[in-house]
């Protein structure tokens, strides 16, 4: 590390961040509930997890809602909420083209990234994401012709080129087959990359992003869990051993959402809507929904309403208030001041569901055929608390309120 780099700062989206100590990793542990680590750690199995706990840092934090993977990614990697970052959900209605969009492409991004904020003050970076969708985003702004930037997804390792990624040979290069996107084994690879970067191409700064794959099908303590997270630990410690600094958060929690039968435990918004207004004069939008719902069947606890402009919203929200399993209806203004959400990319109405129930459109809009586990979810309130671990020691400032996209600030700033 150059010398001077510990005297200088970056700012991004009006935070200041220093130069790293040393190479400086942010991981988010996609669904990581709290109680997945720690049940690894009771089964014995988590050592180096269990050595960070104590020695290191050990603190809880809020991640932004809707507790979706893509806002969430997306305000780590910017530092900012969605208001500032404008990634509201996996997807949303475009109003003015009026029609259903994927935010998958930087076209959608409105604030620079973190690590595009260090390459351009020079500094070399790297990401690595499981799910190609991120990928984009995550990345967005590098310039791999310096030589001082590497960005791949796991999901499209085999197809990653020199002039789009930083790097060619991914497959080799990490010493593990293509993965499957429904496995285990596509956030095995990103931690795999991850060790192999520090090793060899040593990034000031690194992020790695993994999928809740896993999350979605078994809850903490379940021996499929325990294997997964005790797979992270390994490389956690060839992380620490390397001389990294290593900060873990998690983007959202995963809670079971199911009745007892096994069959998930849904409030259906596009039915209801269309007994009180109409047929389709509403829209319901599901901003889970995403290429990958195998596992959750585009089922989450947080969902958006367009209303005709005729719609009496408030009585519609005290209509939503009283159905069981709904835990807030807000209009548009209150969504957006609370949980600080993009006006444009919201609708009307925005509802979030309790701890064990989520909201669909209409039953028959679902597939549910890929779901072959009782259904485990997230995107409400209930999934918003997640942990911050980290390797080092580190000093939050009191009264402080820990976010998940404080990782990198608590990462660079913080450590002791």
């Amino acid at each position: 590390m150059n010398e001077n780099h510990a005297a200088r700062q970056v700012i991004c989206n009006g935070r200041t961040y220093r130069f790293p100590k040393a190479p400086t990793v942010v991981i988010c542990l996609d669904g990581s509930e709290p109680g997945y680590i720690e049940e690894t750690i009771k089964a014995g199995r988590a050592p180096t997890f269990e050595r960070f706990m104590r020695d290191g840092a050990n603190l809880l934090a809020d991640s932004v809602i809707p507790s979706f993977t893509n806002p969430n990614n997306l305000s780590i990697i910017t530092g900012r909420p969605p208001a500032v970052h404008g990634i509201a959900g996996n997807f949303f209605w475009d109003t003015a083209a009026q029609t259903e969009v994927m935010m998958n492409d930087p076209k959608f991004l409105r604030a620079p990234t973190i690590l595009k904020a260090f390459h351009d003050a020079g500094a070399k970076v790297a990401m690595v994401t499981a799910k190609d969708k991120l990928r984009l985003l995550l990345s967005d702004g590098l310039d791999y012709s310096t030589g001082r930037a590497i960005a791949f997804s796991s999901e499209r390792a085999d197809k990653a080129t020199k002039q789009a990624n930083g790097i060619d040979d991914v497959l080799e290069f990490v010493g593990l087959p293509l993965p499957d996107v429904y496995s285990a084994g596509l956030s095995e690879f990103v931690f795999a990359a991850g060790v192999k970067l520090i090793q060899t191409f040593r990034p000031d700064v690194m992020y790695l992003s993994t999928t809740d794959y896993i999350q979605h099908k078994v809850g903490p303590g379940t021996k499929v869990a325990n294997d997964f997270y005790a797979m992270i630990d390994g490389y956690l410690d060839q992380l620490d051993k390397a001389g990294a600094i290593v900060l873990a958060t998690a983007d959202h929690g995963m809670n079971d959402k199911h009745l007892p039968d096994g069959s998930p435990d849904v409030i259906y918004l596009q039915t209801l809507f269309d007994e009180w207004l109409g047929k389709e004069a509403a829209r319901v939008i599901l901003p889970i929904t995403d290429p990958y719902v195998a596992h959750h069947g585009a089922l989450g606890s947080f969902a958006t309403v367009h209303v005709p402009s005729s719609a009496d919203i408030p009585s519609l929200l005290n209509r939503l208030r009283g159905i069981d399993g709904v835990d807030l209806a807000l209009n548009k203004a209150e969504a957006c001041e609370r949980f600080e959400l993009p006006p444009d990319r919201i609708g009307d109405i925005v509802v979030l569901s309790t701890k064990n129930k989520v909201l669909g459109t209409a039953p028959e809009k679902h597939d549910l055929s890929g779901l072959d586990e009782p259904l485990r979810s997230h995107g409400g309130l209930a999934e918003q608390r997640v942990p911050m671990i980290s390797n080092r020691k580190v000093e939050i400032p009191q009264g402080h309120r820990l976010r998940n996209f404080d990782a990198f600030a608590v990462a660079l700033n913080h450590v002791v």
